[in-house]
């Protein structure tokens, strides 16, 4: 009887490993609403991570606008589903945003994984760059999985702040409180690791369980 139990485990801790990635990405290809359904002022942008996938991206200009969002969303959706949270932003910072897609979501080609991701971020900012955005004026904002995109971004690159909103410490430690019948997290090979490289950051760094906006916001104010 213990035998088949361990075998049975050990079958279905193959099983989540082999669908490792489709149970971290649930992107959606088609988007639910757009700017111009909103009657935003926006641009459609191409950008082009540096292994060359091209990704989809909506800026979101704000007039006088004192800071840019670069909002890197959470594992589900796309950014027609972030809309809202950078519109309450773009309200309460006068800032002006850039929503990106991963690859693999939304318009966005290829499949996500954590280094793409990463090149996504990366792709990203350096549209910013270059089109005239100063690092002092760029907020890093990530959203749950795109807390670890953002931080690792905001360790390579100079930012006015790092803002986090429900971060989680690894994808390891997340798989070790789901599963912890499961001793998979050794194996896991998405780490996207979170609270070990915040003292690194270059940017000031501000966390949120996810219902505490208005102090992290007020210090950007």
């Amino acid at each position: 009887m213990l035998l088949r139990i361990l075998v049975v485990l050990a079958l279905a801790g193959g099983a989540l490993l082999l669908l490792e990635k489709r149970l971290i990405y649930f992107p959606m290809r088609d988007h639910e609403v757009t700017p111009a359904g909103l009657g935003l002022k926006h641009e459609d942008v191409e950008l082009r991570a540096e292994d060359g996938v091209r990704l989809h991206a909506w800026y979101l200009p704000v007039k006088d606008s004192r800071l840019t969002l670069l909002v890197c969303h959470g594992n589900a959706g796309n950014i027609s589903h972030r809309l809202d949270r950078a519109l309450l932003l773009q309200s309460r910072l006068q800032a002006a945003s850039l929503l990106f897609d991963y690859r693999g979501y939304g318009r966005s080609e290829g499949s996500p994984d954590e280094e793409g991701t990463y090149r996504d971020a990366r792709a990203a900012y350096r549209w910013l760059v270059e089109k005239g955005d100063e690092a002092r004026r760029i907020v890093i904002f990530g959203e749950s999985l795109g807390s670890a995109v953002a931080l690792q971004l905001a360790l390579e690159v100079e930012a006015r702040a790092l803002v986090l909103e429900s971060p989680f410490a690894s994808i390891p430690d997340m798989a070790r409180a789901v599963y912890p019948f499961l001793p998979l997290w050794p194996f896991v090979k998405t780490r996207l690791p979170w609270a070990k490289g915040t003292t690194s950051s270059r940017s000031p760094c501000s966390t949120s369980s996810g219902v505490r906006r208005r102090p992290i916001l007020d210090t950007l104010s």
